[in-house]
Parts: C-alpha cells; structure tokens; sequence
C-alpha cells in the first residue's frame, strides 16, 4: 500500500540530514562570540540561523506553495554593526557549504516488514547543488514567520530544539513536521548525539533520525545518509509502572521537576528520572532509553498569561514529536488528558504540560497529576500564600 505523503517524506530526511551535518560542523568549531542572546535569554547560535536557512530553502523549492513556522528571523543577522555582519558572513558560508553540495542518490531496498524504503534520494530542484548568497538565504530564513492555523497545509521547524544541550555537546535534534488543517502528518527528528543502539551510551555509532508517518507507524534509520535500507519499525516497549523512569526536561524554568516527582511516587515509579534536552526525549521513549516510559513537562506556574510563568509551549517543541509518539504505540495529551492542539497558531497556548506514555499507562499518569495538582493547591491555600505550584484551572 503507498505510503501518503511519500515525496514530503523524501523531502524532509534530505532537509534534517543535510541540517545535522551543519550543526555538527558547527559545534566542531564553535569560536567565541558566535552565540547570541534571545529576548527569552535562551541562548542561540550562529548553527540555530544555518540550520533554518537550509531546510527553508529545500522546502521552499520542493513546496513553494507551503508556509513554514520556523522559530528564528533574520533581524539579528540584517542589523548594522560588525557583530551582525560576521555572523551573517558565517551563517552564510556554513548554509551554502550545505547545499551546494551534489544530490545524493539513495538505492531502493526494504525495511524489516518488507516495505520499500529509498529510492529517487535528493534533487537538484529542491535547491540543492549550488550556492545562494546571502540575501536568499536570509529570505529563507524570514520564510519561517509564518503564523499558523487551523486550516491548511504548513510545516513546523526547530532548527535546533535544545540549544544548551547543544552547546555541552548533549542531546539535541532538529525538528521537522508536516502539519494539514492543524493535524500532524509527519514528523522527522534528527538527533545527532543519540546513540543509534537503545542504550549504547558508550558506543561509536551515535546519530539517528526518527520518522513518523500518521497511520504507518513510526520507524529509525541512521542520520547518515548511506544506508536508507537500514529502517526498523519503532514501538515503544511495554513496562510495569514499577519499571518504569520519567523522562524531564533539563532546564527547571521550563518543567516543575517537584511536582513531577510527587507524581512519580504517586504511581509507584521507582526509577530515577532521565532528563535530557530537546525532542530527543520523545525518540527515547519510543525506544525506551534508560527505562523511560514516561514523558512528563508540567511547566512552573506564576504570573503570565495563561498563569504558566509567562512561558507558553511552542508548537514546534512538540509537533514531530507528538506524532512518533502516537505511531509508535502511545498516547499524549496536556495535563488535564486533552489533546494537544497545533491549530491555535505559534503555540500551544490552550493546552497547559505535556504528558506522553503508552496507551495503558496514560490514564494513570493523568490521574495522579490531577491528585497531585489538587494536592498541591490544598497545601498552598493552607498555607495562606499566593505562590502555587500550579493555577487552579490546570485541575478538572
């Protein structure tokens, strides 16, 4: 049976692949100074600019007609000072090296169901084989703005999802999602520091790319682009609640690390939790790295909109992410057990945390998040203090 969306498909593994080898490059020889400083005080670097050009300019050739949500613009490369112009100058020269380089041809073969994997590889069209200078790929770059919508077709794009975990040479992945009428199609996430052996934290073969296309399944192949015929299908395994570990976020200004180790104790999960940056949590708990089965974002609450610290999930976080976890065997929602919705524009504004565990497992995380939560709301008006863990209306 065809696979929907086959040439999308095509299109976005060359785009990440080609993206991984520049950021790679670029950690290999990060000099100081080429990282800046976003409002958000996340850091970003010059690999965060070259990655986006590169992929915008693949899927701009390949799908002119297609709008991108991209996380970056190109005000701080077009400013007038000398920093602007050498970061721009850099970008530049890392995004051309990128595709100028030939189509790479990718022999047909099958995975382990017998599907037919491979084929046709890169094409010249997709705007790749020459160099584009700097005013193309700064518009690239801009193609990224895009709004968002209920209706029809868009891309998501984290050029680098995880850019401290980048820059310690951790985990990190660059995030690609084909979104129609708000729903998520597919999902390519290449995370070059993961080892491609579910926990093979000391071996030479790391770098892998997870695929997920809606109902047929989620699959892994190397990010190398050799070896197309080397797919295995993805699901996630199947553990006891006891057997169990969370997967968490590093960062604690995006997660509230407490309360999630209360659900933890809730359930009876015993493990010590995973935390790791970026999506590369969502590949390791389909594959069920560390004994994670559990993927757990309960943002800290305080002021803001939407009283969630003024931090609001990007739909780009969690696009590519959501759908390998589906594929593979599992459930995700928010925090209260409602989907999550890529159709209210850049972000995830009515869904508050995320939470991603196989099917028979999800109901009982949600459960002992709302006792938690609910918990954690007493003890707060006991205490006769305004600071809460979480706001009121996160509970049922």
């Amino acid at each position: 049976m065809p696979v929907p969306f086959s040439l999308e498909q095509q299109v976005a593994i060359a785009a990440v692949r080609r993206a991984c080898a520049l950021t790679t490059t670029v950690f290999n020889k990060l000099v100081a100074g080429e990282t800046l400083v976003k409002g958000d005080k996340s850091p970003v670097t010059v690999a965060d600019f070259s990655a986006q050009a590169v992929i915008n300019t693949i899927l701009s050739h390949a799908f002119p007609d297609d709008p991108i949500i991209g996380e970056e613009d190109s005000a701080d490369l077009r400013a007038p000072t000398k920093e602007s112009e050498l970061l721009r100058s850099r970008v530049v020269e890392l995004a051309d090296e990128i595709l100028v380089q030939p189509p790479l041809f990718f022999p047909r073969g099958v995975d382990e169901d017998e599907v037919v994997v491979g084929g046709s590889g890169e094409r010249p069209e997709w705007g790749l084989g020459r160099r584009w200078g700097a005013e193309a790929l700064l518009k690239a770059i801009d193609r990224g703005n895009y709004a968002g919508g209920r209706l029809g077709r868009m891309w998501t794009l984290d050029p680098i999802d995880g850019t401290k975990g980048f820059l310690r040479g951790g985990q990190y992945a660059v995030c690609l999602a084909l979104l129609v009428d708000a729903r998520v199609e597919l999902g390519v996430i290449g995370c070059p520091n993961l080892p491609q052996i579910t926990n093979d934290s000391g071996g030479d073969n790391k770098g892998a790319l997870f695929i997920a296309v809606r109902g047929h399944g989620a699959r892994q192949l190397p990010l190398s682009p050799s070896a197309l015929s080397t797919q295995v299908r993805v699901n996630m395994p199947h553990l006891a609640l006891h057997d169990l570990s969370f997967l968490e976020s590093v960062e604690k200004a995006h997660a509230a690390l407490d309360t999630n180790a209360r659900v933890a104790a809730r359930i009876g999960v015993r493990g010590a939790p995973v935390r790791m940056d970026s999506q590369a949590k969502y590949a390791a708990l389909v594959r069920g790295d560390g004994g994670g089965g559990v993927y757990l974002r309960l943002p800290v609450a305080g002021g803001g909109k939407g009283g969630n610290g003024g931090y609001q999930e990007k739909i780009w976080d969690h696009a590519p992410g959501s759908l390998l976890v589906e594929e593979a065997g599992g459930v995700i929602s928010d925090s209260r057990g409602r989907p999550l919705d890529f159709g209210l524009g850049r972000t995830l504004g009515e869904n508050f945390g995320v939470v991603a565990a196989r099917k028979e497992v999800h109901a009982q995380v949600i459960e002992a998040i709302q006792a938690v939560l609910a918990e954690t709301e007493g003890e707060a008006e006991g205490e006769g203090t305004a600071v809460r863990t979480v706001p009121n209306f996160w509970l049922r």
